[in-house]
């Protein structure tokens, strides 16, 4: 089998809404999906599984979980059934054991809408398998970078690696109601200066998040800017594949690593 070798990606997933109303970056997953070689199976890191221990799904069959309240009843209808892949699974687990991480299989997790949501636009047919790493919150954006340069070497098998959080995520900053609203200053200069610092592979920039313009405001906590730290890990040549605002506030970047 020729196998080719896949990006990194970071990608915004947004808001539950964009399966329904998928605005400008559902067409762009959708290019994507189209554009790139297509995958043995893909790996997410996603900012909704949140955890004290970095665990990882080995389920063949994980359930859709609609992970969210108060939103309209035929998004509560959608499901993503790919299946797992628990042999990859277990290669993911002895990868991060050698690298010296203490990770933990999970053979119950339900997918949370950090996946299905970017997957449904990327791969519709749900026919390619799809496993889940936690984002362990204990650990410091250096070692979630370093998770993502353990995972690396899987690309070369055709193994699609995703970081899937926000690049801005503010939401009580956010206008829900649907009217026009301008970009905010503060979400488009912290935006401009990760995408800067991206742009000339100064990733130890991004590492030291602290220092980056306005970071509390657009990330009152840390779980949605976190996986691209991992996404970063996955490849070292930056490029924007899309880049939008919705609701405001609400980043829509999706950014390739190779």
């Amino acid at each position: 089998m020729n196998l080719q070798t896949l990006p990194g990606l970071f990608i915004s997933h947004g808001s539950p809404m964009l399966a329904l109303n998928p605005e400008q970056v559902g067409p762009a997953l959708h290019r994507l999906g189209l554009n790139l070689p297509t995958p043995q199976a893909i790996v997410i890191m996603s900012a909704h599984w949140e955890s004290n221990s970095l665990e990882v799904s080995t389920g063949a069959r994980p359930e859709t979980w609609h992970d969210f309240r108060g939103f309209p009843a035929e998004l509560y209808d959608i499901r993503y059934p790919a299946p797992g892949q628990p042999v990859l699974a277990e290669e993911i687990l002895h990868l991060l054991a050698e690298a010296g991480f203490s990770a933990h299989a999970n053979s119950t997790r339900p997918r949370d809408h950090g996946v299905w949501m970017p997957l449904l636009h990327m791969y519709p047919d749900a026919d390619i398998p799809v496993v889940e790493i936690s984002l362990p919150m204990n650990l410091s954006a250096e070692e979630i970078y370093k998770i993502g340069q353990t995972l690396a070497p899987l690309r070369e098998q055709q193994v699609l690696l995703i970081g899937s959080g926000s690049i801005t995520h503010n939401l009580a900053e956010l206008s829900w109601h649907g009217q026009s609203q301008a970009v905010p200053e503060w979400a488009s200069t912290f935006r401009n200066h990760v995408v800067a610092k991206l742009s000339h592979q100064d990733f130890d920039a991004i590492l030291d998040w602290e220092s980056i313009p306005f970071v509390r405001r657009n990330h009152p906590t840390l779980e949605h800017f976190a996986p691209i730290f991992f996404a970063m890990g996955t490849g070292h040549r930056f490029n924007i594949v899309h880049s939008s605002f919705t609701m405001g506030a609400l980043g829509m970047d999706i950014y390739r690593f190779d």
